[in-house]
């Protein structure tokens, strides 16, 4: 059965595709059909300890560590849960992201959406491309607690350009690891056909960088309409004023009348 199933999936690292050498692209296809595309830039914030210059006390570093072009990765996608799983520098980092559906009940009726549910990120501090002279090198495991990320509709990938920082909480003394997604494109089900995500779900930042730059123009198309209106209300004005008998303003000028 495993068999079988390693032969009806398949993965895919496109990253070699994009122009960015920090964005990511990854497939899933089961069934020689696409159920999973990810397209985003990753980076993790890793503080670990290191010995002071006297040897007693400890300091806190930073390591930033980029996700790897070359990352290996599985997958596997299903009704209502789905993930993806990458790998690089001989599995000294492992990133796992899982995503659920689920439906709830709103007041136009029972609706679906799919989210981002948890976030697992395996680190070695021995390695040493991103960890210089690390206190107690080793394995560690910063995840995500309660996570309800990129919530979309059913049936609609999630877009956003934007930068998003994820908070992990970390094995090594409960450290804080931080998760920095950009450019971000992604959805884990309901995908319409071979390689082609469904009409995006914008985020909230996204929709009002979007806002702010279409409002100038709104507004300075609201007020040319407003100009036009007043200058053609006042040509109108002047027409009707000039067609109407003018009547004297010097009583004097009554006492032909009568």
């Amino acid at each position: 059965a495993a068999a079988r199933l390693a032969a009806e999936q398949e993965v895919e690292n496109l990253s070699g595709l994009s122009p960015n050498p920090e964005k990511d692209i990854f497939v899933v296809r089961e069934n020689r059909t696409t159920c999973l595309m990810a397209e985003f830039a990753a980076k993790f914030i890793v503080p670990y300890d290191v010995w002071a210059s006297n040897y007693v006390d400890l300091i806190t570093e930073q390591a930033d560590i980029p996700l790897s072009r070359g990352a290996e990765m599985k997958g596997k996608c299903g009704t209502n849960e789905s993930e993806l799983e990458l790998s690089w520098l001989d599995q000294a980092y492992t990133l796992k992201l899982s995503f659920v559906k689920e439906g709830h009940n709103t007041s136009r009726g029972p609706e679906a959406s799919w989210r981002l549910s948890r976030i697992q990120f395996t680190y070695d501090t021995s390695e040493r491309t991103y960890f210089k002279d690390a206190v107690s090198p080793g394995k560690h495991t910063a995840s995500s607690h309660r996570l309800s990320a990129l919530v979309t509709p059913a049936g609609r990938s999630y877009e956003c350009q934007a930068q998003q920082t994820i908070s992990l909480v970390s094995s090594d003394h409960q450290k804080s690891v931080q998760l920095l997604l950009s450019e971000v494109r992604l959805q884990p089900f309901d995908i319409p056909a071979d390689f082609v995500f469904s009409e995006e779900h914008k985020c909230p930042v996204d929709q009002r960088e979007q806002l702010e730059e279409t409002l100038p123009l709104i507004l300075g198309l609201i007020l040319g309409l407003v100009i036009v209106i007043t200058l053609g209300i006042y040509h109108v004005h002047l027409k009707l004023t000039a067609s109407q008998v003018q009547i004297p303003r010097d009583r004097s000028q009554y006492k032909h009348m009568g």
